[in-house]
C-alpha cells in the first residue's frame, strides 16, 4: 500500500496512476483478514492476447516427443498471466484502490494459436480492523 507511481503496463490508456496495489493485497477470497472493505470501486481487469511464435512451437513439438513439461509453453503461459495480473493491478491502482478481492483468471482461444488471458477482480479500498495486529505495537 505505497504511494509510488507505477509504470504503465496496459497497451491502452486508462488514467493517471495514483496509488499502488501491493500484490500481497490481491486475493481470490472475498475478504482480506485483518481488513474491512470501506469502498467497492468495481470490477477491474487486465487483458492480454498472445500468439505462439513458430520458434516456440518448434521447440514445444520437440519436447512433446521426449515427454514431460513443455517449458516453452509453460513460460509463455506464465508470462502472459503475469502481464494480465499487472494490468489488472494497474487498473485498480488507477481507480484509487489499495486491494483487489475475488481475483480470477480466465483464458479463451480466439483463433488457432491465439489466446486471450483475462485477470479480473473487484477493486476495493480496505482499512485495518481494530485489534487486527496490522498497526498494533
Amino acid at each position: 500500500m505505497s504511494n509510488e507511481q507505477l509504470e504503465p503496463r496496459a497497451p491502452y490508456a486508462i488514467s493517471e496512476p495514483r496509488y499502488s496495489v501491493s500484490p500481497q493485497m490481491v486475493t481470490t477470497a472475498l475478504e482480506l483478514p485483518g481488513y474491512r472493505v470501506a469502498r467497492n470501486l468495481g470490477i477491474v481487469r487486465g487483458i492480454v492476447v498472445r500468439s505462439r511464435s513458430v520458434f516456440v512451437n518448434i521447440g514445444a513439438v520437440v519436447q512433446t516427443l521426449v515427454g514431460g513439461n513443455i517449458t516453452a509453453w509453460t513460460n509463455l503461459c506464465e508470462q502472459t498471466r503475469r502481464e494480465a495480473f499487472e494490468i489488472m493491478v494497474q487498473h485498480a491502482t488507477e481507480l484509487g484502490a489499495n486491494a483487489i478481492i475475488a481475483a480470477r483468471y480466465d483464458a479463451t482461444e480466439i483463433a488457432s494459436g491465439v489466446t486471450e488471458v483475462l485477470a479480473y477482480g473487484t477493486a476495493v479500498v480496505v482499512e485495518p480492523t481494530q485489534g487486527s495486529g496490522i498497526y498494533d505495537s
